[in-house]
């Protein structure tokens, strides 16, 4: 039985604005080397060209999230601040786990609310899958929700695409 992601009631998929979800299952990559580029912002950049100027807002001097960090960034061309929400590594016997509330301040034309969540969890055979979905509130999330193609989508599976190409130069696969 596969996982699926921890919503906030607010934040409910077919509740909010707009929602996506993208997912991948690689084989021979573990959970574990995944994580370590989804975890460390530095690599971001490295793998995914919609993430830059990410820099922590709190006393964190390194470039990992944690528990509770509060950071910013640019993505999809929102200046996005956030807050990790849920943060779990990933383990033999549970999947890692990193939501972040983020948000871009404005007035009701241009605010938007987020919760990005992400899920990376060891299945048989030797396989990681990988799912991310966001759930948004706000005019932005409204348009674009109706935008052909979709961007969110298409972006979050860069997102993941890049991730899992970079994971496997560095295991060399």
């Amino acid at each position: 039985m596969l996982n699926e992601i921890n919503w906030p009631n607010e934040y409910l998929p077919g509740t909010t604005d707009n929602f996506c979800s993208n997912e991948l299952i690689v084989k021979d990559l573990s959970a574990e080397e995944v994580w370590k580029y989804l975890n460390n912002t530095t690599a971001w950049p490295q793998y995914y060209k919609n993430a830059s100027d990410i820099e922590f807002l709190d006393s964190n001097e390194g470039s990992e999230l944690f528990e509770n960090a509060r950071f910013r960034f640019k993505t999809f061309g929102f200046p996005i601040e956030a807050e990790i929400t849920e943060y779990q590594t990933p383990t033999d016997k549970n999947p890692g786990r990193i939501s972040w509330h983020g948000w871009a301040e404005g007035n009701e034309e241009t605010r938007l609310d987020v919760i990005h969540a992400w899920l990376i969890e060891n299945l048989s055979e030797n396989r990681v899958r990988i799912l991310t979905q966001e759930s948004q509130i706000g005019k932005p999330a409204k348009d674009l929700a109706v935008t052909k193609p979709n961007p969110m989508i298409n972006g979050h599976q860069d997102w993941l695409d890049g991730m899992v190409d970079y994971a496997k130069r560095k295991v060399k696969i």
